[in-house]
């Protein structure tokens, strides 16, 4: 049986689990996010952003909070099941509520995205500011084979995917030749060049778009709303189930991954390439690998996505949509693929809540980013160094 940290036994009681701060913690984080989505007037997100503002900057001082976190990290698979049944039980209280849902499912969606992006970013330390750009190949994908191929909707999803690393694959030559701010550059030229052809290709919708057909998947009619328990549900719950699954099942891939072998040479590669290379490991072939990889799973999210709106123009796939992302991967940590939860609330959800003070929502949402930044420069949940012989890894 594992120990338990000393700091758990200072500020749990005597007989209690050493579970329990963080079970609480977990609460706390629903209700808060469940109010949020229910909040319409303007103080009542102001008092909840300054509830959640609070929390943050005690949770270090403050024993009780301060354990929460370390209890998450001792049980990580008991925590990663308390956050998919918190996360039903958002959607099983917004069933009727569309716009909560289309958030929450677009919130989603772009965190499967920021997972991939997460890969070549904090796994192998690869460069790419084209992440719209890859979400948007995905999104394509699923609009011309939804309206011209008689295709199941799964192997629409996967073709997404497909198609993304695919083309993505132009790109690592550039990519593996260049560091840095160069290979970023690169990126960001792939990222204009993209928008820019789906603009002038009216094989593609040009720039008015193309708009995607009622899918169904498995038998499962996305665009009608689900009759459950005698309940009105909203459509939406179908994309914001899909959509969690889609999180949940990479997040399963991923952490297996980041433990294995496979995830121990893309950290030597993302360390260190020099000593890397020194020691035999194959820098181009886990380079390749992570790329690849990244680009497939944004393709995947972005074809999703392409279904749940049902509509994709290229004005949805900006500069601006690649930084965001980029953003969100940044300021959740590097690498820790948790850190995407409350990142992605900050970055799509605030801004979006705080829309009563019109174009001042960005300054407030970059103040708020700054001083995230300044006092947690390793992001809201910084990845732990891997710990060598035991089965925990970063």
């Amino acid at each position: 049986m594992a120990a338990v940290p000393n700091d758990l036994l200072t500020v749990v009681p005597r007989g209690a689990r050493p579970w329990l701060p963080g079970v609480l913690g977990l609460a706390v984080v629903a209700v808060l996010l469940g109010a949020f989505f229910y909040a319409e007037s303007e103080w009542e997100v102001g008092v909840l952003l300054a509830i959640a503002a609070a929390l943050g900057l005690a949770a270090p001082r403050v024993p009780l909070l301060a354990s929460a976190e370390t209890a998450w990290r001792a049980r990580p698979r008991l925590f990663a099941w308390l956050a998919l049944l918190a996360a039903l039980g958002l959607i099983g209280l917004f069933r009727e509520e569309h716009l909560a849902l289309l958030m929450l499912a677009t919130a989603l969606f772009h965190i499967a995205a920021c997972m991939g992006l997460n890969v070549q970013f904090g796994y192998c330390g690869v460069v790419n500011f084209a992440g719209a750009a890859f979400f948007g190949i995905g999104c394509y994908t699923a609009a011309m084979l939804a309206g011209h191929a008689a295709l199941p909707t799964a192997l629409i999803f996967v073709l997404g995917g497909a198609c993304a690393a695919l083309i993505g694959c132009v790109l690592l030559v550039p990519v593996l030749r260049t560091r840095g701010h160069y290979a970023a550059l690169v990126t960001l030229a792939f990222g204009v060049l993209f928008r820019s052809f789906m603009e002038v290709n009216d094989t593609f919708g040009g720039p008015q778009g193309v708009k995607l057909p009622d899918m169904t998947l498995f038998g499962w009619a996305l665009a009608m709303p689900p009759e459950w328990f005698g309940l009105d549900w909203s459509f939406y719950v179908n994309y914001a189930l899909l959509g969690l699954a889609l999180v949940a099942g990479l997040f399963v891939l991923l952490s297996r991954l980041e433990r294995s072998w496979i995830g121990l040479a893309l950290d030597v590669v993302r360390l260190d390439e020099t000593a890397a290379a020194t020691f035999g490991v194959q820098l181009t072939r886990w380079k390749i690998f992570a790329f690849v990889l990244g680009n497939f799973l944004m393709g995947v999210a972005g074809a999703m996505y392409a279904v749940m709106i049902a509509f994709v123009a290229p004005s949805s796939f900006t500069l601006g949509d690649s930084l965001i992302l980029v953003s969100i991967v940044v300021l959740g940590g590097v690498g820790n693929q948790w850190g995407l939860l409350p990142a992605v609330v900050i970055v799509m959800l605030v801004p979006e809540k705080l829309q009563f003070i019109q174009e001042y929502r960005f300054l407030l949402y970059g103040l708020l980013v700054i001083a995230i930044l300044l006092f947690k420069p390793d992001g809201l949940l910084p990845r732990r160094l891997r710990r060598y012989g035991t089965e925990e890894a970063a």
